[in-house]
């Protein structure tokens, strides 16, 4: 098994104090991870430890020399099967590259063993070879050293004096050790043997280079610290093998376990508790291949740490931060709540769905993080915020909007459902198209966010049989009712957004010990007078247009209508509210309308009888409340005849 921590490749720029920086902090990390594998349990005790540094396997006598061949990087962490090492540090000579962190002898060696001495490994700075599950107790240590990097002769290379200290289960042992002047010139082999006492089975033999000796010389010159081999034999009695098991008694064993488990298996899945847990995990390993990925460590700098500064919303899904990624890109994080009303499934919905759409008028999703117990979803940021928040939020929130900005808005809202519904190569049908769910830009364009609770809209099945999910005062009658979704459902969301742009108001007011009152039904007594106009946000005064404002209200009645099949398709909305076809006059039936039937409708809905209900519903809305009115008789050209379910 090899990891290699790649933290560090290409540092240009950084001087050398910021680089030892880091080296510290990665041998931290290195140390951390030796930290968790010594926890883990030993499925076999082991009595010695012999491994060739920086070499291949070698057998010398009735020992094995495990190899040492790893390539390592400037940061790297090996294991075997019970020993490991982790390097760190990198040359402050730049021409180097990996090879010389293993160093190879290119003469003959005459020493004993010569074998051990033929390679050895190096390090800038820190180098750490660890032992694990070891029996705990004394043992004899034996370091192998031998200086094969330097010459013996007048050239350059004979000028380096390598220094460096070892230390032993944490204790210093060898403080500014020199393996020349020890071993009595280059090419010699030097051991030195100390005694050490391993508890919980993990032994620690580390290599510094403190600053001392030379640090760079032609001709690859090393100045870290060099090993050429390790070898650690117990100092006390090691027990005897454990008598042999007969094959049919591990074989019984063995099948009585595998029952066991598979019978655990089988209750669980059975239960449901394995499905939803293997469901989850494959796909969020699909996700992690779709889109882009962020660690966790990365959104936390990102958000110093999620703080409540950086608070930019709350919503169904958990709490949205503001965020400053390391390369200046501002996001905006959305963190999944553990009290959400939408969970890992939504999660992995909003993922899927938003990662094969892309538009002008959907909000951009960069990646996610799935690390632990957290999810993340990293989107753009939105300098502006939401709708909802820029009409009718906390009024310091408020934003003075103008008409052409409302009107850019809801063009753009019909956009991005136009492809949503028609455009896209997936069909999708939003369910939750709302104020809050429309994010605005810092040039005021509207963006379509929030699909954790979007469905794949299925052509050949009209009728979707589904839990009902959304929120009430946007859901259209037929889905709230009766669980009837097809994309008509986001065309009447849309309407009651595209009323709320209009007015400046939400679909739903309520003042204190009042009852609760609509925005469609205001909008419908006005249809019933004939003063639609009379809708627009009064904070406009007269500063809009005033035929863009009735195409755009007569459009949303339409796209509210209670009759689902009388909603128009979102491209016919873009094309009405850009001015390229005319808003038709339709009847339930969706027939284009004659100026007798008009007449008709007039004199039914504007009746004595309905005039007087008309009054009474102004008088109870227009007392200090938002939606004030004066009764007038509607005529046939200011009358928007469409049938709506006025019991709705």
């Amino acid at each position: 098994m090899y990891v290699a921590f790649n933290f560090i490749q290409n540092y240009d720029g950084y001087n050398v104090k910021i680089f030892a920086d880091l080296l510290r902090t990665l041998y931290s990390a290195s140390s951390g991870l030796v930290s968790c594998l010594k926890n883990q349990p030993c499925t076999k005790t082991w009595y010695n430890l012999y491994i060739n540094c920086g070499g291949s396997e070698v057998k010398i006598g009735d020992n094995t020399y495990k190899g040492d061949t790893a390539q390592p990087t400037p940061s790297s962490f090996f294991l075997g099967d019970n020993w490991a090492y982790s390097s760190t540090g990198h040359f402050l000579d730049d021409s180097k590259d990996t090879d010389d962190y293993i160093v190879e002898n290119a003469s003959t060696l005459s020493m004993n063993n010569a074998q051990l001495y033929m390679s050895a490994r190096s390090s800038p700075l820190s180098l750490t070879y660890y032992g694990f599950c070891l029996m705990d107790g004394p043992y004899n240590v034996s370091l192998h050293f031998a200086e094969i990097s330097f010459t013996g002769d007048k050239t350059y290379s004979s000028l380096g004096r390598r220094v460096f200290n070892v230390y032993i289960q944490g204790k210093l042992v060898l403080e500014d050790f020199n393996i020349e002047s020890h071993a009595g010139g280059v090419r010699k082999a030097v051991i030195k043997n100390f005694s050490a006492t391993v508890a919980n089975g993990s032994l620690d033999i580390r290599f510094y280079w403190a600053g001392k000796g030379t640090q760079n010389i032609p001709t690859r010159g090393f100045y870290g610290p060099l090993i050429s081999a390790i070898s650690v034999n117990p100092d006390f009695k090691t027990p005897q093998e454990p008598a042999s098991i007969s094959t049919g008694t591990v074989v019984g064993i063995v099948a009585a376990i595998v029952f066991v488990i598979f019978l655990i298996l089988v209750i669980l899945w059975w239960r449901g508790c394995l499905r939803r847990e293997d469901e989850m995990a494959q796909d969020l390993k699909v996700l992690a291949l779709q889109i882009g990925s962020f660690t966790l460590r990365q959104i936390k700098a990102a958000t110093n740490n999620f703080d409540s500064a950086n608070k930019i919303g709350e919503g169904g899904f958990g709490s949205v931060y503001k965020g400053l990624l390391s390369d200046g890109t501002t996001i905006a994080v959305k963190q999944l709540s553990s009290k959400s009303k939408q969970g890992n499934r939504e999660f992995v919905t909003e993922i899927g769905l938003i990662s094969a759409l892309q538009h002008l008028h959907l909000v951009k999703l960069y990646g996610c993080c799935i690390e632990g117990n957290q999810l993340l979803l990293v989107y753009e940021y939105m300098e502006n915020n939401s709708l909802a928040r820029a009409l009718f939020g906390p009024e310091e929130f408020q934003l003075k909007l103008d008409w052409r900005t409302r009107h850019k808005i809801c063009v753009g809202i019909a956009r991005g459902l136009a492809y949503l519904h028609e455009e896209s190569r997936l069909k999708i049908v939003h369910r939750d198209i709302k104020a809050t769910n429309i994010l605005l830009d810092k040039d005021f364009n509207p963006k379509i966010s929030d699909f954790g609770l979007a469905k794949l809209d299925d052509e050949d099945n009209t009728h979707i049989s589904t839990k009902i999910a959304g929120t009430y005062g946007y859901m259209a009658p037929e889905y709230a009712m009766h669980g009837y979704l097809t994309d008509k459902a986001d065309i009447y969301s849309f309407g009651i957004v595209a009323l709320e742009v209009v007015s400046g108001r939400s679909n739903s007011s309520s003042q204190k010990n009042e009852e609760c009152f609509y925005l469609l039904d205001w909008v419908r007594v006005l249809k019933e007078r004939g003063n639609l106009i009379d809708l627009v946000d009064q904070r406009l005064n007269c500063h809009f247009d005033k035929e863009e404002a009735l195409v755009l209200i007569k459009v949303a009645l339409m796209c509210t209508n209670a009759t689902p099949a009388l909603r128009p398709p979102m491209s016919s909305v873009v094309s009405m509210l850009e001015g390229k076809v005319t808003v038709p006059v339709l009847d339930s039936e969706g027939a284009i309308m004659t100026e007798e039937k008009i007449e008709a409708m007039r004199k039914h809905f504007i009746g004595d009888k309905h005039q007087v209900v008309g009054e009474n519903i102004t008088r109870s809305m227009s007392t200090d409340g938002p939606w004030t009115g004066t009764a007038s008789s509607a005529s046939a050209n200011d009358l928007y005849p469409i049938l709506l379910d006025t019991d709705y």
